[in-house]
C-alpha cells in the first residue's frame, strides 16, 4: 500500500467532449474523480502523484489569443501550458482536499508547477502530432483553420482537432521538488499537461519552447523517474479496445506487454487518440517492471483495485 502510485487524469475526462466546458463543469467532474481517489488514501496508498492532460483547455486559451490579439499580446504555447497547469492543479487541490476531509483524512495536496526537459531537435517540431482544443464538425471552420495555417487531424467518429509539435520528454525538471514533497506526506500533483516544455541550450537559463508534451508519456517517464509500481491512466474511454468502431470490436482487459506491443505495431491504435496512452503504458511497464492500466475515470477507485479497464503486465510478454 505504501508503493509510489501515478494517475493521470485526462483532459478530455476532465472537460468531455459535447461539454461547454465551464470552470463549474470541470470542477464537478475533478469532484467526482477524486471522491474516488481520497477513498484510495483513506485506504492507505500514501505515496500518491496525480498528473493531468490539459488539450482541450490549452486550445481554449489559444481561442481567446485568436480572438483579443489586437487587445493583449498573444501568449505562446509553453505560457498556455503554465496556466493550464496551474488552473487545473488548483482545482484538483481543492477537490481533493474536500473529499479527503470529508473521509476525515488531514493530508497536504500541493500542485507543484513542473516543467519537462525537451530537445529543440525534437523532430516532433516538424511534425504536429498533438490534439489540442475543441473537436470540429463544421467544414467550414475546418477550412478556415487550415487557411489561417493550422494543422488538423480527423479523429474517427468525433470530427477534426488541431495538432501542435509534441517533443518527447526527456527529464522531469522539478523531480527533487516532487520527492521531498512525497517523502513529507504530501499529495503531488505534476507533471500536469505533460510539463511546461523547456529546452537547455547550455547559454544560462532554460528556455519555455512552442510545444505541448504529451501527458501520458510524461507521466509515465515521472512514474519511472519517482520508482512508482503502478501507473493509472484515466480517461473518457473504459479502456483499451481494438477493432474500434468495427464489427470485430474487443475490449481488453487484462493483458501482457508483448500482447500489447503486438496490436500498436499492426496499426490498431489511432495517434491522435489511444495511441499515445498505450506508448506510455508500455513504456512504464517495459522501464519499471510494474502495472499499468488505462481505465474510465468514473471507474477510477475499480481501476486502481485491478477489477476493470485494461491492465498491463509485463508476465508472459517477450
Amino acid at each position: 500500500m505504501n508503493e509510489r502510485t501515478v494517475i493521470a487524469l485526462g483532459g478530455n475526462a476532465i472537460s468531455p467532449a459535447g461539454t461547454a466546458g465551464t470552470a463549474e463543469e470541470q470542477t464537478t467532474n475533478l469532484h467526482r474523480a477524486m471522491a474516488q481517489v481520497a477513498e484510495l488514501v483513506a485506504e492507505g496508498h500514501t505515496q500518491l502523484v496525480l498528473t493531468h492532460g490539459n488539450g482541450p483547455q490549452v486550445g481554449n486559451v489559444l481561442i481567446k489569443n485568436e480572438l483579443a490579439k489586437d487587445v493583449v499580446p498573444p501568449v505562446p504555447l509553453d505560457w498556455c501550458v503554465a496556466q493550464t497547469q496551474a488552473t487545473i492543479g488548483f482545482t484538483v487541490a481543492n477537490t481533493l482536499s474536500y473529499e479527503l476531509r470529508r473521509l476525515g483524512v488531514e493530508r497536504p495536496v500541493v500542485p507543484v508547477v513542473s516543467r519537462v526537459l525537451v530537445s529543440r531537435r525534437d523532430p516532433g517540431f516538424e511534425t504536429p502530432s498533438k490534439p489540442i482544443g475543441p473537436y470540429l464538425t463544421d467544414a467550414e471552420e475546418v477550412a478556415r483553420r487550415r487557411a489561417a495555417g493550422q494543422a488538423l487531424v480527423e479523429i474517427p467518429d468525433r470530427g477534426w482537432r488541431r495538432v501542435v509539435p509534441s517533443p518527447k520528454p526527456l527529464a522531469s525538471v522539478d523531480r527533487p521538488a516532487i520527492e521531498l514533497l512525497l517523502s513529507d506526506g504530501a499529495i503531488v500533483i505534476a507533471n500536469g499537461g505533460g510539463g511546461i516544455p523547456v529546452v537547455d541550450d547550455g547559454d544560462g537559463p532554460l528556455h519555455g519552447i512552442e510545444a505541448v508534451i504529451d501527458k501520458d508519456l510524461a507521466g509515465a517517464l515521472l512514474a519511472q523517474e519517482l520508482g512508482a509500481r503502478t501507473f493509472a491512466i484515466l480517461t473518457d474511454v473504459p479502456g483499451v479496445a481494438v477493432g474500434y468502431g468495427t464489427d470485430a470490436e474487443r475490449w481488453l482487459e487484462e493483458v501482457h506487454i508483448g500482447e500489447l506491443r503486438g496490436y500498436e505495431a499492426a496499426g490498431e491504435f489511432a495517434a491522435g487518440s489511444m495511441g499515445p496512452k498505450v506508448a506510455a503504458i508500455c513504456n512504464f511497464v517495459e522501464g519499471s517492471g510494474g502495472r499499468g492500466m488505462i481505465a474510465s475515470l468514473e471507474d477510477a477507485l475499480e481501476a486502481l483495485h485491478g477489477t476493470v479497464g485494461t491492465r498491463v503486465s509485463r508476465d508472459g510478454g517477450p
